[in-house]
């Protein structure tokens, strides 16, 4: 059997991927068995997972702010949205008795551990699933930069981003049936095109680091696999080392 490509990879999730089918708002029961499904199978290859994941399913913060939410008030609550979802796969992958440690940025003692990055890879290290929540522990920092900076902390070979597209756009494919898919493309590139691939912020510091990022659907089943063990789907985000 063909040994995977990446054995240390950071999954950017979006709080969307654990929504119930046709709903807004939510977290759907079967959406986290299925991830963790997924997620469990590149475990069982030796593949070390950690998983940063939003909160847009329960609450944006950045729609609350444009409500006249205050800001910093906002972000925190976006940033708590976060911590049920990791609730909701730790609970997913217990069941299936995959090792797990639910990390946060902010502390909430009672519900999950503080992160400490020494401890964090530690953990990893010893085998364990990493559910990393609380964005940055800061307002103004989306989940995206979180998982660039949790990938440079944790020294992750690349992030894996898992959408409901099947890579990068240079338009929206939903509203623009002739929008062209990109396979590779530079950070470079990313930014000065302004692709909706993840921020700025985080697009600049994999770029610093040299992390690369595979933008994928990882509602089809399977393609987790595939993509840990280096097929080429999706779109690529690389560096001037390549990829």
């Amino acid at each position: 059997m063909s040994k995977p490509k990446y054995k240390r990879i950071l999954l950017k999730l979006s709080g969307e991927t654990l929504l119930p089918e046709g709903a807004k708002y939510g977290i759907g029961v079967n959406a986290a068995e299925w991830i963790a499904e997924e997620i469990k199978t590149i475990c069982d290859m030796g593949v070390s997972v950690a998983i940063v994941i939003g909160g847009g399913n329960i609450f944006r913060g950045s729609a609350a702010e444009a409500g006249g939410m205050n800001r910093v008030r906002a972000d925190t609550m976006g940033m708590l949205a976060t911590v049920i979802n990791g609730l909701a796969l730790q609970e997913a992958f217990e069941r299936r008795g995959v090792q797990q440690r639910h990390m946060t940025a902010i502390e909430i003692a009672t519900v999950a551990e503080l992160f400490i990055p020494q401890v964090a890879d530690g953990y990893w290290k010893a085998g364990n699933v990493l559910i990393l929540t609380g964005g940055t522990g800061h307002p103004y920092f989306s989940t995206d930069t979180a998982s660039s900076l949790r990938a440079v902390e944790l020294g992750a070979e690349v992030i894996f981003k898992g959408t409901k597209v099947d890579g990068v756009y240079d338009s929206d494919p939903v509203k623009n049936p002739g929008a062209k898919r990109f396979d590779k493309l530079t950070f470079d590139e990313v930014l000065a095109r302004q692709l909706k691939v993840m921020d700025s912020t985080s697009i600049s510091m994999c770029r610093d680091n040299n992390i690369p990022i595979v933008v994928f659907n990882i509602f089809e089943k399977g393609n987790l696999e595939k993509v840990a063990m280096g097929e080429e789907i999706g779109t690529v985000v690389y560096g001037h080392k390549g990829i």
